[in-house]
């Protein structure tokens, strides 16, 4: 049984009520505690009558996890967190840390489920998203029509941040309640997004706004390019071929606009990509890109591949948009794939076309070839105008 480890470390969720709001095992725990790890606020919610000794977390606090068990090791640890441990808290983390074995869970009702309550939200339709460690554009991404969305805040200045993306994004008239010290005396909801409190959870009702699909093939028109885009059809049909899954990491190679890795990251939250561009003037326009359509981790490494690939953590999935020909980039791609890998690559020029014949002689998997045509004007007609073929080819390690 895990109660009968030495090392177990008890993870206690806590609310705004404190102490009063415990359940009696949590309370049992923390009270026969050894040692107990929090934030100065968390451990601020302790009676004088709990006599453990109490560590404020430093920072930054993964690197200091390891140290820190090590210091305290042996029966009677305990950790405070926030609501439930196991709901963007420190309880995965530990989890990753020291193993599920190691990890005993006593979690609180979450602010999330507390503010679901409060409003009459069902949970179950409501997007979540976390702006504790990551930067408000991340909101972008769950913006449609109708939808509600419940905000994880990481301080006071949050729900301001929400209204003027908000306002940014075309939703302007958007439902915003801001919802302080759920579960605690000082618990307060409401529309005044000034002089918030730090511990806050902001809800927002999109009501009408602009339609932005998940689906791959965003309008060209959503993008910031100098001309170096996968254009839409052949975004979709590359997309299809990439299929990308959830937690699945991404090496968009010669980037662009960094198309490919946005849509792929757009596709599931936690999807990852790494977008590598040689040009100073992309590298700047792929942040804005990211930003702007809600995926603004995607990690941008200025270089020229292969040199750039270097060091660079091992790829699920890799897309070649640019570069294919240059010496020791397919080589390198193909030897940074993990088992089961894929590995995809664009060609619009006679050159890199004959490359990828080659390239599919030798090492097989699929090549399509995509052609497009879109109707224009014609002086008072309208006809079709061809772009540029675009052949793709896919193998599977």
């Amino acid at each position: 049984m895990r109660d009968g480890n030495p090392d177990l470390v008890t993870v206690v969720g806590i609310g705004a009520g404190g102490w009063d709001g415990l359940s009696r095992t949590s309370r049992s725990a923390l009270t026969e505690a050894r040692v107990i790890l929090g934030s100065s606020r968390q451990l601020e919610l302790l009676p004088p009558a709990v006599p453990a000794e109490r560590v404020a977390w430093p920072s930054p606090l993964v690197p200091a996890l390891p140290g820190l068990f090590e210091e305290h090791a042996g029966p009677g640890v305990c950790v405070l967190a926030s609501g439930d441990p196991m709901f963007h808290g420190i309880g995965a983390t530990l989890v990753r840390v020291l193993g599920a074995s190691r990890v005993r869970v006593l979690p609180h009702p979450s602010s999330v489920s507390l503010a679901a309550a409060r409003l009459g939200w069902p949970l179950a339709s409501v997007e979540v998203v976390s702006l504790v460690t990551e930067p408000v554009d991340v909101v972008r991404r769950v913006l449609n029509p109708g939808r509600k969305i419940l905000v994880l805040s990481r301080d006071a200045s949050t729900p301001a941040a929400v209204a003027s993306l908000l306002s940014s994004a075309g939703f302007a008239a958007a439902s915003v309640t801001v919802l302080s010290q759920l579960g605690g005396p000082l618990e307060q909801v409401s529309s005044d997004i000034s002089g918030a409190d730090p511990l806050n959870v902001v809800a927002i009702d999109c009501g009408a706004g602009p339609s932005s699909s998940l689906v791959p093939g965003l309008p060209d028109s959503s993008y910031v390019s100098d001309g170096q885009l996968t254009k839409r059809e052949v975004r979709a049909v590359t997309m299809s071929v990439l299929a990308p899954v959830p937690g699945a990491l991404l090496w968009d190679v010669g980037a662009g606009s960094g198309s490919i890795g946005i849509e792929w990251m757009r596709s599931h939250p936690s999807c990852r990509a790494i977008a590598v561009e040689s040009h100073a003037d992309r590298v700047s326009t792929i942040g804005v890109n990211a930003a702007s359509l809600g995926v603004p981790g995607l990690r941008v490494v200025q270089g020229s591949a292969p040199a750039a690939l270097e060091g660079l953590p091992a790829p699920d999935t890799i897309f070649i948009g640019g570069g294919l020909t240059r010496d020791g980039v397919l080589e390198a791609c193909l030897a940074a794939l993990r088992p089961g890998g894929r590995l995809v690559a664009n060609a619009v020029t006679v050159e890199s076309e004959a490359f990828l014949a080659a390239a599919y002689a030798e090492h097989g998997g699929e090549m399509t070839r995509v052609a497009v045509n879109r109707a224009s004007p014609v002086g008072g007609f309208t006809g079709w105008r061809a772009m540029m073929p675009v052949t793709i080819w896919s193998v599977t390690r």
